[in-house]
């Protein structure tokens, strides 16, 4: 798979199809909200191709550092970043590195299914072709609804409005717009919180089948949640300033069964958060 990344006049092309590939990287990294310090001191690596889960109580920074993967804090006036986030051994938060650029190649999936006021079929080619996309149209938004567990449901409905579907397949609907422009990372943030059991399940369930081909890491507050869907669970906690920080990261079989530190153990058996 080649990965391209617009930094100056280069453009980097990595080997990605490699055991235990390295798909992001957190070197000493401190994220502030003005002087409120929301993630300190992170440093952690992230495979390729698995399914990454975050945990811990709220206003840990979990979708802090969620979003800083793809430089969506940039959004935010008052957001700073220190250290490095390291994408295929490229610091993303480099002056010369296009955000944009990083956007297409980390997608991310929100809370609330989040559709366009637009039909199914313009959800999935809006962004492919804001992007230059130039092969088939049709086939790339039949694929990208295949990938979502989608196209079954949706194929004869392709010119009705995205918001006239349920909750559910809103979601998996914007599941399938992130697939379309290609990434390599999907990121999502508490992606079935808003869903019933059912449609939470089909999330569930469409997430293992996307590990085959992208890197997922996803924000939850679902302890079975994250012990179902993930290859490997990250525990944070905050300080006695609020700041969040990484308690425990491994295994997600290991942190749930045999933790190593007692903090992840009171959290994964309800004793706080």
């Amino acid at each position: 798979m080649n990965i391209e990344i617009a930094k100056m006049n280069k453009i980097l092309v990595p080997e990605s199809d490699k055991p235990n590939e390295i798909a992001i990287e957190t070197k000493d990294l401190n994220i502030y909200y003005g002087k409120f310090l929301a993630i300190k001191q992170n440093n952690m690596k992230i495979l390729a191709r698995k399914i990454t889960a975050f945990i811990g109580p709220s206003g840990c920074g979990k979708s802090t550092l969620l979003r800083s993967f793809n430089r969506m804090n940039d959004f935010i006036p008052v957001s700073r970043t220190e250290g490095e986030i390291l994408y295929h051994g490229v610091n993303l938060y480099e002056s010369d590195i296009d955000a944009v650029e990083v956007r297409r190649k980390i997608g991310i999936v929100f809370q609330k299914p989040n559709p366009f006021p637009k039909t199914i079929y313009e959800n999935v080619a809006w962004g492919a072709r804001i992007n230059g996309y130039q092969g088939n149209m049709d086939e790339l938004v039949e694929e990208s609804l295949r990938q979502a567990a989608l196209w079954d449901e949706v194929k004869d409905k392709l010119k009705e409005s995205g918001l006239s579907i349920s909750g559910g397949q809103q979601q998996r609907l914007c599941i399938a717009r992130a697939i379309a422009i290609r990434p390599e990372i999907i990121l999502m943030d508490e992606p079935a919180s808003a869903l019933d059991p059912i449609a939470t399940l089909k999330i569930e369930e469409l997430i293992r089948v996307l590990a085959e081909r992208y890197t997922i890491i996803i924000v939850t507050h679902n302890m079975q949640q994250a012990a179902r869907a993930s290859d490997f669970t990250a525990f944070y906690n905050v300080d006695e300033n609020r700041s969040g920080y990484l308690v425990e990261f491994g295994p997600t079989e290991k942190v749930f069964t045999k933790p190593e530190m007692e903090l992840t153990e009171q959290y994964i058996t309800g004793r706080f958060g």
